[in-house]
């Protein structure tokens, strides 16, 4: 796979990133959501993404990018 033209083979912060699994806390604001892996909670946009409280989301750089998961939750983002 080539990545962009600045890209070098060890890698780039665009071809090397990942998105990590978190689970949706609660529904801070529209758009915003806490999610959490087991330590730290932290807060991420949902604006991306139809999310509820209880849904695992792909977080990256912040952002929610997709739902992978869908939890018992009834509120959505």
């Amino acid at each position: 796979m080539n990545g962009p033209a600045d890209c070098s083979a060890e890698g780039c912060v665009t071809c090397s990133d990942e998105a990590v699994p978190m689970t949706v806390i609660r529904l801070v604001d529209p758009g915003l959501a806490v999610v959490g892996t087991g330590g730290a909670d932290e807060e991420v946009s949902v604006a991306l993404v139809d999310a509820a409280v209880g849904d695992t989301v792909l977080v990256h750089a912040k952002e929610a990018i997709a739902v992978i998961g869908r939890g018992d939750g009834d509120e959505h983002a």
